[in-house]
């Protein structure tokens, strides 16, 4: 009985011996723990494994900063051949497809009271990671690409700026600083600066970014004011500093996703300045294409300076009509506040829009351009009287006199045999009421509801009731006339502009009679101030809006490649948006042929 007690006695010890060895840590296991936390990105866990937790979760933790949120990690460990308590660290990091950095390290263990820790080197991280330096990973983008407009001129590039930052415990700072900057930006001043400080918690504020050759005048003046930084960045930049237009905001974005895609990317270990020490693996960026564009920077400066002339909002937009592209869209400060109106605000198109309800007309076969129609001051039709301007009365001419000179009453009564869809299709077929997507633009064409009524027709055919426009859906429009199909309009080569309706033919007849009828326009109708620009064609508008006592005054035609919109927002008539087209049109076409 005593032999068995002490046997079993002994067998419990034996157990409890084997359970004990068992739960005690080993070299590989604070290894595992180390690379498991290397991997969830918790640099206080993986610390933790270490003889040094302090040191190591700063370093490990500017590791993680250093290579960027999108890293992905993998860590691996294995006994070192040879090394009772060494292993190999296996590093593996990802930043998507072809970005991949494999290295490994090795490291060892030493016991701690009954615990295991590793030896805390910077070395664990990388074999030539040393004290007081980091990594940094960069994508390595070709910057000088390029915008170009259409003849290969620069848009916009890569340059330098200040940035010009004042510190909030400098307020009294304000004054000095405004005083040097509102050369630049007459919108700077005390108050202004006073403002963002008092705005904001953080410790400094940027006032304002200056070109470098701006930078260069008042570099020295700036300096000696206390609390004021300057700090040098690369940002892309109009080449032109006069360039300003609704076209280019979203150029950068285009810029950005080019470069991108053809990206390089490096890992260096970096000093405390992030100073590159060393470089661990770099693969250059791939040849990247310039960022071409269908703008013209000449037609978009002289646009620019034709609606910089109009104290009232004007923007015009000239587009391309045997390609679609836009060669220029202004609009000045006045209709700045509004927002990039020459894309996306939406008006009533007046008398422009007789170009859509003639066709309606013309494409039923109710007219011809020699039909006789009637030309009353005014006509009533279902309770709805229609006058002329001022009440001008032709009597009876044919339509293409009628259409030169605007009659407003010819047209209703045209609108008025017209189905209610009509004037909404034709429409589309010439590009209003068509959803394009076009890479780097936010567009709107206009809406044109059908009308059920009579009096609802007659008002939609001369450009009242509920159709709107914009100036682009109106540029769209003549671009598609000239172009005897639907335009496609486009800004950047190579990025494809997407629509929610296909392109469609224009009948031949149809666009021949309107372009006759746009060209008589101005040689004797409404546009006659223009009758000087050789195969210039157009349509003037007036568009009542609000309590009618106001109007809209537009513009729009096509001469040579060029098809074009103006709209002078409360003109009150069409006469300044015509002299204004003038004012573009004249030298634009003074070096051509």
């Amino acid at each position: 009985m005593t032999r068995r007690i002490l046997s079993v006695l002994a067998l419990v010890a034996l157990l409890l011996g084997i359970v004990s060895c068992s739960s005690t840590p080993k070299p590989a296991d604070v290894f595992a723990s180390f690379a498991d936390a290397l991997q969830r990105k918790d640099a206080h866990a993986a610390a933790e494994q270490t003889s040094d937790p302090a040191t190591a979760e700063k370093t490990i933790a500017a590791m993680f900063n250093g290579m960027g949120d999108q890293a992905k990690l993998a860590v691996g460990s294995s006994p070192t051949d040879g090394q009772e308590n060494g292993f190999t660290l296996k590093y593996q990091w990802s930043w998507g497809e072809g970005h991949d950095f494999a290295y490994d390290t090795t490291g060892s263990a030493a016991k701690s009271g009954d615990n295991w820790r590793i030896t805390w080197s910077s070395a664990l991280l990388h074999r030539d990671l040393k004290d007081g330096l980091s990594f940094q990973y960069s994508q390595d983008s070709e910057l000088q690409t390029p915008v170009l407009d259409r003849t290969g001129q620069p848009l916009m590039s890569w340059q330098t700026v200040g940035v010009i930052n004042l510190e909030r415990t400098h307020p009294e700072s304000a004054a000095a600083l405004a005083g040097l900057l509102n050369q630049f930006d007459p919108t700077t001043t005390p108050d202004s600066i006073t403002a963002q400080l008092n705005g904001t918690q953080d410790d400094r504020v940027t006032v304002i970014k200056l070109r470098e050759d701006d930078l260069g005048k008042v570099r020295d003046q700036l300096t000696p004011i206390p609390g004021v930084t300057i700090v040098e960045q690369g940002q892309l930049l109009t080449a032109n500093r006069e360039l300003d237009s609704p076209a280019i905001g979203g150029l950068e974005q285009i810029w950005h996703d080019r470069i991108t895609r053809s990206a390089g990317w490096s890992v260096y270990l970096v000093d405390a300045k992030g100073a590159p020490a060393q470089r661990l693996i770099s693969t250059p960026p791939a040849p990247t294409d310039p960022v071409k564009t269908a703008l013209d920077m000449r037609l978009q400066l002289l646009a620019q300076r034709a609606v910089a002339g109009e104290s009232r909002p004007a923007v015009l937009i000239a587009m391309s009509s045997s390609t679609g592209g836009i060669l220029a869209a202004a609009q000045n400060a006045a209709a700045d506040p509004q927002g990039a109106i020459v894309f996306s605000g939406l008006y009533p198109p007046g008398s422009t829009f007789k170009t859509i309800t003639t066709a309606a007309a013309l494409k039923a076969n109710l007219v011809t351009p020699q039909t006789p129609v009637a030309c009353p001051g005014q006509v009533t039709i279902e309770n709805r009287t229609i006058p002329n301007e001022d009440n001008f009365d032709l009597g009876t001419v044919p339509l293409s006199s009628a259409f030169a000179h605007s009659c407003n009453t010819s047209m209703a009564a045209l609108a008025d045999k017209l189905p209610a869809d009509a004037l909404t299709n034709t429409a589309r077929d010439f590009g209003i009421g068509v959803d394009f997507t076009v890479p780097g633009l936010t567009t709107v064409t206009g809406k044109v509801p059908t009308a059920d009524t009579a009096a609802q027709r007659v008002e939609n055919g001369i450009g009242q009731g509920t159709v709107t426009v914009s100036p682009f859906g109106l540029a769209v429009a003549e671009a598609s006339l000239a172009h005897g199909s639907t335009i496609v309009p486009t800004l950047v080569d190579g990025e494809k502009t997407t629509a929610d309706k296909p392109s469609v033919p224009l009948s031949p007849n149809v666009v021949d009679a309107l372009r006759a009828m746009m060209r008589q326009t101005v040689t004797e109708g409404t546009a006659a101030e223009l009758s000087d620009i050789p195969d210039l064609g157009g349509k003037t508008g007036t568009a009542e809006f609000g309590d009618n006592t106001h109007s809209h005054g537009w513009f729009a035609g096509i001469v040579g490649d060029i098809a074009f919109a103006t709209l002078i927002v409360g003109g009150d008539s069409s006469a300044p948006a015509v002299t204004l087209t003038g004012e573009f049109l004249r030298p634009a076409l003074a070096n051509t042929g």
